[in-house]
């Protein structure tokens, strides 16, 4: 068996093409992270990249991939607005890793888009799904189109919000395959894993905070609030890197 060939497939049929992905999905159901990842490194079109927040758990995914996978691109989009922590953090991986990071930043800086537009976090879901594409969205469209990526590995799990719960193992995204090994993982995997393997969490999961994103759009977990609500004032879970087009 050869790599799919994206433009083959995507001259299919729609329903032909949804055939396909439900007969893969299938085959992936039964496998364990580890050999999801080795089935999408062999079979899946280059270039294949993994994507990372460097949030709470992200190192769990990272570590799956790059224990296969070493050199593989890492792009992380930042927005200027991260906690200090989680500089740190991605400094600290990057180390420990020795992760081949890509680092991908919004056209205009955060001073400029105040300036401009004032802070859009406090300006309601509209002003959100602007800063969303401004910081997040454009980055990534430019990083994928820089690296040429066909293949996309992030760390998604359905468990995390119910805007996930029906998310597949594999999937296409903007005419890119989308893998996500560990979609299917409990909370209880995900430490069982961090805790089997010795490795570091993100510093701030210590301090009751369930999901980072950014410091503006970021808030505890207290009794009362579900772990989704945690971001953007519990308006929304996606920021918009996760959704078709």
């Amino acid at each position: 068996m050869i790599r799919y060939n994206l433009n083959e497939l995507f001259l299919l049929a729609e329903e032909q093409r949804c055939s396909f992905l439900n007969e893969i999905n299938l085959k992936l159901k039964d496998l364990t992270a580890e050999q999801r990842i080795r089935w999408g490194l062999k079979y899946l079109p280059e270039e294949i990249i993994i994507t990372s927040s460097f949030g709470i758990q992200s190192i769990v995914s990272l570590h799956l991939v790059t224990c296969q996978f070493p050199d593989i691109p890492v792009i992380l989009i930042d927005t200027g607005y991260l906690f200090p922590e989680t500089y740190r953090f991605i400094d600290e991986l990057t180390e420990l890793l020795k992760l081949n990071l890509h680092v991908f930043r919004p056209i205009e800086s955060p001073a400029w888009q105040e300036a401009r537009y004032g802070r859009l976090w406090e300006k309601g879901i509209k002003g959100i799904k602007h800063y969303n594409y401004l910081n997040k969205v454009e980055p990534m469209k430019r990083s994928f189109k820089e690296l040429q990526v066909n293949t996309w590995i992030a760390g998604l799990r359905r468990q995390q919000s119910d805007s996930r719960k029906d998310l597949l193992i594999l999937s296409f995204q903007n005419r890119i395959f989308k893998l996500l090994p560990i979609v299917d993982w409990s909370n209880h995997q995900i430490l069982k894993y961090i805790k089997h393997y010795s490795l570091v969490c993100h510093p701030l999961s210590k301090k009751d905070y369930l999901s980072v994103g950014d410091v503006h759009t970021t808030s505890k977990l207290v009794p009362g609030v579900s772990e989704e609500e945690t971001r953007f004032f519990g308006l929304t879970r996606e920021c918009g890197l996760h959704i078709e087009e």
